[in-house]
């Protein structure tokens, strides 16, 4: 692998970008005049130049602060050669930019020791040949100065307007990473610590391009400082993070070294992304966000196959090649109490969703895909046996589950057909779903670790059925009078009569699950005997009866 080369801090470029070059000054109209003639620095020409500064005394580096074009006729410079080098010296370590030193006064050309010095130190040497006045030449730089920094000022507002206002709408990391490549106009992307994308925006770039070997490219690049660039890569990299905790990284791609205004862009998109992270701190993760968008979008259909496949695998769930099992965990009883205490409660059972997949080893996507149900892709190998994995999850999830706010009977787990391409995984997420609705609660006897649609029967077929108007009608004309009665009594003759169709129409059984002595089960079931007009020794009026209510179920749900 080649050897990595240290990114060096972006402060050093601040100027770049925002104020002329000395190449702009010496092509100014004023400056032209004076038939300006590069001795030394000509491979530093794109220099920027904070300020002017005309002045002719020897000792006046100890009067600069760094990135000055100095004017001067030299009429004062020491007389003696070493003298001069020492001078060019001083204001190379003082980090002038450059010198215009106008000749015909004290020199008709520069002195060769001062040329080498200053081509040694780097510092750009200029001989103004013809007279100019040099404060036209500060004028004119001046302007240019301001106006520049009138625009960065301009920029800067417009960067933090817009930052404040995603602050304030509490936008989610992946609309704070939008709007860094909207303004910057390049692929930005937000990397966890193990240099898994949580967040991108390619900016109209291919997205398999820019997160093609993402955790390799980004393993290569090791940053120093809080913002750097690497050269080799091209990335500019700010290290996401507050109070001393640092999470993340928040990459901008480009093709040449950053300007000041995407280096103060990148910073400041890091830190309403930090901002944002500690202000909802008791919400859900970043990855249970970054998945639950890419399992939302997939059951949607609003994601393509290609987009999904590449964003997982920078999710570090790879889904080509291998048997995709599309799960849903649903929650009994649906959203319930106040609403921000339903999200708490999902946001919970998803993070516990999502240890147990951790527990099993196993590769998967997870997160909530709606008010009451979490959804998990998992990525398995083709020979590895699924229902042993299922069962592993399962197991693992009742381990976990106690530490949420879901009891240990509270949920359902529903199983998809297993596909083996992205493009089948909506529909089979589509079938889960309908194994999810039609699943019997923990009441209807003994539950399964999962269920299939084999394993639902006439549950999933009514289930099917629950907006077929023949279906409502069967009901109401076998259960309506029992379900009138109950309202209007107070009574729950229709649950005396689930019980007793589901123990198999064992009287005594049925007495002891509902908790009533036989004589008094005996008279419930006799009233329903009279308000139905039926006879419950008849097995064929029990059959109609059971399916009636198992379509009450279906069309409850």
């Amino acid at each position: 692998m080649e050897p990595t080369r240290t990114p060096s801090p972006v402060g050093e470029d601040r100027l770049a970008g925002i104020y002329p070059t000395v190449a702009e000054v010496l092509a100014l109209p004023t400056v032209v005049p004076g038939a300006p003639v590069v001795r030394a620095g000509s491979a530093h020409l794109d220099r920027p130049v904070r300020w002017t500064h005309a002045a002719e005394i020897a000792d006046v580096a100890r009067l600069l602060q760094g990135g000055e074009l100095l004017l001067t006729t030299g009429v004062l410079l020491p007389q003696d050669t070493d003298g001069l080098v020492a001078w060019v010296q001083g204001l190379a370590d003082a980090g002038v930019t450059g010198v215009l030193v106008e000749t015909g006064r004290r020199f008709d050309r520069l002195p060769d020791p001062m040329v080498v010095r200053a081509e040694e130190t780097g510092l750009v040497l200029v001989e103004l040949t013809h007279e100019v006045p040099f404060a036209s030449i500060t004028e004119a730089v001046h302007a240019r100065i301001v106006d520049a920094q009138l625009a960065e000022l301009r920029s800067s507002d417009e960067v933090h307007a817009a930052f404040t206002q995603l602050t304030v709408d509490g936008a989610p990391p992946t609309e704070i990473v939008r709007q860094v490549a909207r303004m910057s106009g390049r692929p930005v992307v937000l990397e966890n610590l193990a240099h898994q994308v949580l967040a991108v925006d390619p900016a109209g770039v291919d997205l398999a391009a820019v997160l093609a070997g993402w955790e390799d490219r980004s393993r290569a690049v090791r940053v120093l400082e809080r913002t750097a660039y690497d050269e080799r890569s091209g990335w500019l990299v700010t290290t996401v993070g507050a109070r001393g905790q640092d999470w993340g990284r928040l990459v901008l791609l480009t093709d040449a070294a950053p300007t000041a205004r995407e280096s103060m862009l990148l910073e400041r998109g890091a830190a309403t992304v930090a901002l944002a992270r500690l202000v909802e701190r008791d919400r859900e993760s970043l990855e249970r966000q970054s998945h639950r968008t890419l399992l939302t979008g997939l059951i949607s259909g609003s994601v393509s196959t290609a987009e999904t496949v590449t964003r997982a695998q920078a999710l570090g769930v790879p889904l080509e090649g291998r048997a995709l099992v599309s799960v849903l965990l649903r929650l009994a009883g649906g959203p319930y109490g106040p609403a921000l205490e339903a999200q708490e409660r999902l946001r919970d059972f998803s993070e516990t969703v999502s240890a147990a997949v951790r527990d099993t080893r196993a590769s998967a996507l997870v997160g909530g895909v709606d008010d009451t149900t979490v959804g998990v892709l998992l990525s398995l190998p083709p020979r590895e046996d699924v229902d042993r994995a299922l069962e592993r999850l399962s197991a693992a999830l009742t381990k976990r589950v106690g530490t949420a706010r879901v009891a240990s009977d509270d949920w359902v787990m529903a199983v998809g057909s297993v596909v083996a391409s992205v493009r089948d995984v909506r529909r089979a997420f589509l079938e889960a779903a309908q194994v999810a609705d039609a699943a019997p609660s923990s009441n209807d006897g003994v539950p399964r670790p999962y269920y299939r649609l084999p394993d639902v029967r006439l549950r999933g077929l009514l289930h099917l059925l629950r907006d077929d108007d023949r279906l409502q009608t069967f009901v109401e004309r076998e259960l309506g009078p029992l379900l009138a009665h109950d309202a209007q009594h107070g009574t729950d003759l229709v649950g005396v009569l689930r019980v007793y169709l589901g123990t198999g129409r064992n009287k005594s059984a049925a007495a002891d699950a509902a908790h009533l002595s036989r004589p008094s089960f005996y008279e419930r079931l006799h009233r329903i005997e009279r308000v139905l007009s039926v006879d419950l020794d008849s097995v064929e009026s029990c059959l109609s009866l059971h399916v009636a209510l198992l379509g009450l179920d279906a069309l409850r749900r």
